[in-house]
């Protein structure tokens, strides 16, 4: 009788962990889509921006291919690790944009180009919080398929770690610009 009621609570045990385990890997892919929706939302936004900077610097023509190029490596990129490396690069490519914006003080005054900036501005912060929300899930996620007794459940099931999502960027790019008051910035 004691054995049956053993192997009854090990069971229930297996059953709870597993399907504990498939709930968290599907909050942390719930987690990224969420992170890909404001991605995408950031994509879509760029085309616009170069469009309206391009009108007033039209000879800055390797700046935007930069960006473009920035652009089509983070749309294309497929797995955590590689998204982290096209998001550090784009996020320099559109500093760099913004930074030939201040030598055009007409395109600093467009109300488009304002607009633009502004809705990039909202993106990013969206992005900030859906990748934060993203690294807390996957946290979770790794912590309990790396803790005993669970961790013996998770490597039989096929459970694997999941990558935070994180970017790369170095000391100048964590700086924030500066903004003067007569009317320029640095960064």
């Amino acid at each position: 009788m004691w054995f049956l009621l053993v192997i009854a609570v090990v069971a229930l045990y297996v059953v709870f962990t597993y399907n504990g385990l498939v709930t968290l890997r599907q909050r942390v892919r719930n987690a990224w889509a969420q992170v890909d929706v404001q991605l995408k939302r950031r994509y879509d936004l760029i085309p616009n921006l170069v469009n309206t900077v391009q009108g007033y610097a039209q000879h800055e023509k390797e700046t935007f291919a930069r960006i473009t190029e920035a652009r089509s490596r983070a749309m294309g990129a497929s797995t955590t690790a590689e998204q982290s490396q096209a998001e550090s690069a784009l996020t320099t490519t559109l500093r760099s944009l913004f930074a030939l914006a201040e030598n055009y003080p007409e395109l600093k005054a467009d109300t488009n180009f304002r607009e633009l900036q502004k809705e990039l501005s909202d993106t990013e912060s969206k992005i900030a919080f859906a990748r934060q929300f993203y690294n807390d899930t996957v946290q979770k996620y790794n912590v309990r398929i790396e803790v005993f007794p669970a961790n013996l459940i998770a490597g039989r099931f096929g459970f694997k770690p999941e990558s935070f999502f994180s970017l790369d960027l170095n000391a100048e790019q964590r700086e924030n610009v500066r903004v003067r008051f007569d009317g320029s910035s640095q960064s």
